[in-house]
């Protein structure tokens, strides 16, 4: 959503999401070790073990509650449920390359700080934080699960601003998410909407942020 009321060089700020953008996260990899057969899955993930379900741990909800609220509404899926958490690190499919590797071109210019702002529970980006090392490289980042809040509501857009004392004006938000990518424009975050590394890095040289 690059528009051209951007003003060259006038970007000090990149906020990246993590996951879909930095960091290949599906549900999917793990469970189609579990359940082989694609119709149960499907029927399970969108199902069970939703989308809409895991945002609720992103906003702050514990991992132990969540988890035995789907026990007592679906006893007979206990166990593929249980290995929602305990097997979550197989739902990562590693690093998006080409986008670490903006990442890592974008921290050699010393006048851009790069900020994170993910929807992420609070319990397991402990682990994501020891499997990837990129994620140290932020000048700073704000957790939904540890702000009891995610996207796209207006109050994490606020917090990610004011914490690091960021100019709206002088900020960018890349996100895969286009309904965050609305909310953060919305508030008055001008953004790109990701959908592969090169399409971002064509973006991102439009601006001569590269």
């Amino acid at each position: 959503m690059v528009g051209k009321y951007y003003k060259m060089n006038s970007i000090k700020n990149i906020i990246f999401d993590l996951g879909g953008v930095l960091i290949d996260w599906n549900p999917d990899y793990m469970y189609k070790k579990l359940i082989p057969d694609i119709e149960y899955r499907n029927w399970f993930l969108n199902t069970i073990c939703t989308l809409d379900w895991n945002e609720k741990q992103d906003g702050g909800r514990t991992i132990e509650a969540a988890t035995n609220e789907l026990i007592t509404q679906f006893p007979e899926h206990k166990e593929n449920i249980l290995a929602y958490y305990n097997r979550w690190e197989e739902m990562l499919n590693g690093p998006i390359s080409g986008t670490v590797d903006l990442f890592r071109n974008l921290k050699e210019d010393k006048s851009l700080k790069i900020y994170a702002l993910t929807n992420w529970s609070a319990e397991t980006f402990p682990r994501a934080l020891v499997l990837f090392d990129f994620l140290h490289w932020f000048d700073g980042r704000i957790v939904s699960g540890e702000e009891n809040t995610r996207k796209p509501h207006k109050e994490i857009y606020e917090l990610i601003i004011n914490r690091f004392s960021l100019n709206k004006e002088e900020t960018i938000f890349i996100d895969d998410n286009l309904r965050n990518i609305l909310a953060a424009e919305e508030f008055g975050i001008k953004s790109i909407h990701f959908k592969s590394p090169e399409l971002l890095k064509s973006s991102l040289q439009g601006l001569q942020l590269l």
